[in-house]
């Protein structure tokens, strides 16, 4: 019985995936198209199967998908789970915001409170 993913576990393969700079780099690449193995395998100084198995850990979190087209086999970005990614950034950053905010209104009492207190 299949099930979906907890969407927690979903991000820690992702931001695994991504920990490496290679598949960062692959990443960044499919932001331009889709490239084949031997594609994206000019720019590395790695052998063809270590892309291959970079590119198999982007698959397995979901990060890039690889289809048939003839002979070839171009990978692809799967741009909604950037977005997946962003959201979930985004919703901490806008928690921290208000963190700081909070704690520049603090700031800010206590040292009108020492320039009152200075004044008098």
């Amino acid at each position: 019985m299949g099930h979906t993913a907890d969407p927690d576990d979903r991000l820690s393969r992702i931001f695994g995936a991504l920990a490496d700079p290679t598949r960062r780099d692959i990443v960044a690449r499919l932001t331009d198209g889709d490239a084949t193995l031997s594609e994206l395998g000019t720019s590395y100084g790695v052998s063809l199967q270590a892309v291959s198995k970079h590119l198999k850990v982007l698959e397995e979190a979901g990060l890039v998908s690889r289809s048939r087209d003839a002979q070839r086999r171009p990978a692809h970005l799967e741009a909604e789970v950037l977005g997946l990614m962003t959201k979930w950034i985004e919703r901490y950053r806008r928690r921290a915001e208000e963190r700081y905010r909070r704690l520049d209104g603090v700031l800010a009492a206590m040292e009108k409170e020492l320039d009152e207190g200075a004044a008098s």
